[in-house]
């Protein structure tokens, strides 16, 4: 379960201090999907930011299966955030020097308890049901852009993570692959039964997710339930 409890989020100026996040609070459960829309600048990703640990909140509390990422030590930190939480990217950020199938592998390598064999199996298992299986030993160069994202969404799910956080993955992508790509993400958050929170602009994929909701002067309103 994910429980973001009283998001404050200030940046400091020369006067007074910027709030981005006013007391932002939400929950999501096991196998429960959720879009946070809003304008640009209005601090969607700063949020999304906060949930999967890359940034710290100015107050407030993160909790993902019963544990405050925030009380960890930095090393704590990295092993909770390679474990438990998977990102997928509007940019792939894939190594381009690396196959398809060792771009999955990669977030095994700091830290492949389940073994190697284990670690490859699920990789390939994941690029096939990702459409690529006839794709392993290409290089990212040789993909087109709605492959690459597929190959990210892969690499995201690889630890078998409980929550998978995606910011703006569609938004580099023309509409036909962009409606792919989020029919895909959606049928493997529920086959793989984690929490999926989707950053995006797209009235269209937010539609998809069981949840809506929209950041709003810094803070989180609810939305019609999508359906």
């Amino acid at each position: 379960m994910l429980l973001v409890h009283d998001i404050l989020k200030q940046y400091p100026t020369r006067s007074t201090p910027l709030d981005v996040l006013r007391g932002c609070s939400l929950e999501l459960d096991a196998g429960q999907s959720l879009a946070i829309l809003g304008p640009s600048g209005s601090g969607k990703s700063t949020l999304l930011s906060i949930i999967g640990t890359l940034d710290r909140p100015t107050s407030g509390t993160v909790t993902l299966d019963e544990r405050d990422p925030f009380e960890l030590s930095d090393v704590e930190l990295a092993r909770f955030r390679n474990r438990k939480i998977g990102f997928v990217f509007q940019d792939h950020h894939l190594l381009p020097q690396c196959s398809v199938w060792e771009n999955v592998l990669l977030p095994t390598l700091a830290e492949c308890t389940e073994g190697y064999d284990q670690a490859s199996q699920r990789a390939t298992m994941l690029l096939e049901r990702v459409g690529l299986a006839e794709r392993l030993d290409h290089l990212p160069s040789e993909l087109s852009g709605g492959e690459r994202q597929r190959v990210a969404i892969a690499r995201a799910l690889i630890r078998k993570p409980a929550l998978l956080l995606a910011d703006e993955p569609t938004g580099n992508l023309d509409r036909t692959t962009a409606r792919s790509i989020g029919e895909l993400l959606v049928e493997l958050q529920q086959q793989e039964r984690i929490m999926l929170l989707v950053v995006t602009h797209s009235a269209e994929l937010a539609a998809r997710l069981e949840r809506r909701v929209e950041i709003d002067d810094g803070r989180l309103v609810a939305c019609q339930a999508a359906g």
